[in-house]
């Protein structure tokens, strides 16, 4: 809500750079698409490294640590 009010006051101030914003948006979003996929995956990887590391030190707590 408060991107659209930013826009709407950019609109009034100066509408052909909010119109232009206006249609960038998709491009540059689909442009970064890639590297956003990107990090999901290099965070997936190192939450799986952590769990392997750590597995040793969860099964010496014992089964009373929750």
């Amino acid at each position: 809500m408060i991107a659209f009010l930013l826009w709407c006051i950019l609109f009034v101030l100066c509408w052909p750079l909010a119109l232009l914003a206006l249609v960038l948006y998709p491009i540059v979003w689909l442009l970064t698409l890639p590297l956003r996929l990107l990090g999901i995956a290099v965070h997936g990887v190192f939450a799986l490294l952590h769990a392997i590391l750590f597995l040793p030190v969860r099964l010496l707590r014992g089964p009373r640590a929750v």
